[in-house]
């Protein structure tokens, strides 16, 4: 199940890349202090994606360090991308990896 996340996190960030929403510049480091869900006073939903979740997802994979089991993340991203083309390929692999947190063993 870890490598399965590992992999959709991977798939995650090609499909960030192949759409145009993979930033080579970090935001202000400001915005990643942010203490609201998803940073929504501080960032976009993809740089969110980018600078937050897969950090922080791949950090306790590699600490291996315990995974969320009950994340929910798409209704977030489906409505703040809702113009994006290409949103469904986007939500793919977010679907994938709840679906992958909460069934795994405990």
């Amino acid at each position: 199940m870890r490598e399965k996340t590992k992999l959709k996190l991977e798939e995650l960030q090609q499909i960030m890349q192949e759409l145009d929403l993979w930033a080579t510049v970090a935001p202000n480091p400001q915005a990643l202090l942010s203490t609201e869900p998803f940073a929504i006073d501080t960032m976009t939903a993809n740089e969110w994606l980018q600078w937050i979740f897969i950090p922080r997802m791949c950090a306790l994979l590699e600490a291996d360090l315990p995974l969320p089991n009950n994340i929910s993340i798409t209704p977030y991203i489906e409505e703040a991308l809702k113009e994006l083309d290409g949103l469904e390929k986007l939500l793919c692999p977010i679907n994938e990896i709840e679906n992958l947190l909460k069934n795994q063993s405990q």
